[in-house]
């Protein structure tokens, strides 16, 4: 799950990997005599759209369904009940991969996922079973099947180059943004203030290489030659030998390419499980209470700490910041008193208390943030179709979820898209030529703005980046909200002057 704290999401740029590195190929060959790509099955979809749920029901229609886990919250050992891990009697036998296996304490990058996930999805293919990558964090999925990521370039770079890059050990956080806004703004608008580690690896990447970030990722390939010279020579300004030109001029041809379907890894059939957004809402709000009813807080409570740095490893779930206040209160009171203490489950009974009131708005943050989830998971959806030409089948399981049958989730979800992947495994061809069962079909992508920053002061100075998510934001209820608010006020406040 994504993160709802400050530390942002990892963009397109950080979902990318080596173009020569773990890439698998069939045994067979197609007519013009090239080896085939691999076949994978993909489910994605918004946080509680039923993602888990369809992958191992699939394996009652499907032999050798092997599941690989793409959520970011899930790869963490702990807090199962808050990150909605299948309970292990509920996966009916089938193998899962990457889920609860990572130490809560540490990151876990798209770099990290791709290079854990290939190996187990060559093995599982080696066994000749069937790999189905699971999970709604969409750039760890984009790194799986995208041949190069924006890591690997810095350090081949860094390699490269002929010095060390400059310590910043003693530049503090906010410092290093904002010598990054010196060095290359246009990077700087493309990022969030909080992402340090995306920060540091872009300084690390100009102070090596004397090369801008946004040079690489925006084409701009005449300024980076002549910022590094000619292939036989070293460049007199930034002292890069020319085994680093040629690795930067390979990603510079490269990077259009990136997140394409026709430019993918792996031969994929991408399933995306959708909900209406008013239907998904409310289950959503109703899968919190049963959380909390499975003892969310306590799971919580398990990892609670003062001084928790919200921005690394698990500490990032949905949830966790959310109840923060709760126990800090919790805990404070509770240490101040002899009296004994009431159970969580005692809490939402007391009257007029001030622990009851914190735990009612941790609650109402959980569910408002998780609906957020779901719309920005919604987006990126409908970014990677139009943007990168992502040829999706779209599976719509709001019936089922309306009516809550268990009929109605295998005849209109489960059947179909068991349908939609035999056929996909039986016809030859690429993913971008396999359009008769997509109820997707592409015309072609769309370019969109993805560099420049917009600021809604209305909203408390949000930075946007991009058009589109822009256009998004200002469509929202709560932006709306905040507009009417602020006209009313100002409808008020002029009446008064007016008044004599």
């Amino acid at each position: 799950m994504a993160d709802t704290n400050g530390a942002p999401l990892p963009t397109e740029e950080e979902a990318m990997v080596d173009p020569d590195e773990h890439i698998p190929f069939a045994g067979n060959r197609t007519d013009e005599g090239v080896k085939s790509k691999n076949k994978v099955v993909v489910v994605m979809g918004a946080t509680g759209a039923g993602k888990s749920r369809l992958a191992i029901d699939l394996a009652s229609h499907l032999s050798g369904v092997e599941i690989v886990n793409a959520d970011s919250m899930q790869v963490y050992r702990g807090l199962d009940v808050l990150t909605n891990k299948v309970p292990v009697p509920e996966r009916n036998g089938v193998p899962h991969h990457l889920l609860g296996c990572i130490d809560p304490s540490v990151g876990f990058t798209s770099r990290d996922f791709r290079d854990l996930a290939i190996p187990i999805i060559d093995d599982v293919l080696l066994r000749e079973g069937l790999p189905v990558v699971v999970g709604g964090t969409n750039y760890y999925i984009q790194a799986l099947v995208s041949p190069f990521l924006a890591d690997d370039l810095v350090e081949d770079v860094a390699a490269c180059s002929r010095d060390e890059p400059r310590e910043n050990c003693g530049i503090d956080k906010i410092a290093s943004f904002e010598r990054l806004k010196e060095v290359d703004p246009v990077a700087a608008n493309r990022i969030h203030p909080n992402d340090h580690r995306k920060i540091k690896r872009y300084l690390d990447l100009y102070e090596s290489s004397g090369v801008r970030p946004s040079n690489l990722f925006q084409g701009k390939n005449a300024e980076v030659y002549n910022k590094l010279g000619n292939t036989n020579s070293h460049c007199c300004f930034c002292s890069i030998a020319s085994a680093t030109f040629c690795t930067l001029m390979h990603m510079q041809c490269t990077v259009p390419k990136w997140g394409r379907a026709d430019n993918s890894r792996y031969n994929c059939c991408f399933v995306w499980v959708d909900v209406s957004l008013p239907i998904l809402d409310r289950y959503v709000e109703q899968r919190v209470d049963s959380m909390l009813d499975s003892g969310l807080l306590n799971e919580v409570c398990g990892i609670y700490n003062q001084n928790t740095d919200y921005t690394q490893g698990l500490y990032q779930a949905i949830g966790v910041h959310e109840f923060g206040m709760f126990f800090k209160s919790y805990f404070s009171i509770k240490e101040s008193t002899e009296v004994p203490w009431p159970y969580f489950s005692e809490i939402g009974d007391m009257n007029g208390d001030v622990l009851k009131n914190l735990l009612a708005e941790a609650i109402e943050k959980l569910k408002s943030n998780t609906c957020k989830l779901v719309r920005r998971q919604k987006r990126r959806l409908n970014q990677l179709k139009s943007v990168f030409g992502w040829n999706f089948h779209h599976v719509d399981a709001t019936e089922a979820f309306t009516c809550n049958s268990g009929d109605l989730w295998k005849t209109t979800v489960v059947e179909p898209c068991a349908k939609i992947v035999r056929n996909f495994l039986e016809e030859p061809g690429s993913l971008t030529n396999n359009k008769k069962l997509g109820h997707f079909e592409q015309k072609g992508p769309v370019l969109r703005d993805l560099w420049t920053q917009y600021i809604c002061e209305a909203c408390g100075n949000q930075v946007l980046r991009g058009v589109h998510e822009w256009e998004q934001h200002k469509q929202g209820r709560r932006h709306r909200k905040r507009l009417f608010g602020l006209k009313k006020q100002f409808y008020i406040t002029q009446q008064v002057r007016t008044v004599p």
